[in-house]
């Protein structure tokens, strides 16, 4: 009796029972089956999306020098700008303002340069401009200019205080 509450067979007796080595195996192949359909979508996924060129020079896609090169630039750098705007050339001599290039305040005007549009560049907001290089800050020298927005003017653009290209009290 012992041998039947602890579910082992009383000696003699034969097992009626398959055995089962090893129970829901069926549950093992369905994530089986799940993880191998995983690697081919993903096998199919990369050859799909990455160049055929890519890694002909280890980490590198040889293309991609190309494709970089066949973009429009978006920025008309210093030189083209003062073939128009000689004026604010003149204007920047001398000044704090006179190395920074002028898309660093007007941002990327390639298209205006390029006469792909006749709509102007907007006139940045000086406020907006001027403090992401004028706020004070630790990493600063001392011997930049440097202000407290708050306590330096509360309200209104650098600019009824300031020159924006020859900085400097008006």
């Amino acid at each position: 009796m012992d041998g039947e509450r602890d579910g082992s067979r009383p000696s003699g007796e034969p097992d009626e029972r398959p055995r089962v080595h090893f129970r829901d195996y069926e549950h093992v192949l369905r994530m089986a089956g799940l993880f191998a359909f995983a690697i081919v979508l993903f096998l199919v996924w990369r050859a799909w999306a990455v160049p055929p060129d890519f890694g002909r020079y280890g980490h590198f896609r040889p293309g991609a020098i190309t494709d970089a090169a066949d973009r429009t630039p978006k920025y008309a750098g210093h030189e083209l700008c003062i073939e128009c705007h000689s004026d604010v050339e003149q204007a920047r001599q001398g000044g704090g303002h006179a190395k920074i290039g002028c898309e660093a305040c007007h941002g990327p005007l390639g298209r205006h340069a390029r006469a792909e549009t006749d709509q102007a560049p907007v006139r940045p907001s000086t406020r907006g401009v001027c403090v992401t290089c004028h706020t004070a800050g630790e990493g600063k020298p001392k011997s930049f200019p440097q202000v407290v927005l708050r306590e330096h003017a509360s309200a209104g653009p650098c600019t009824e205080c300031h020159q924006a290209h020859k900085p400097g009290l008006t």
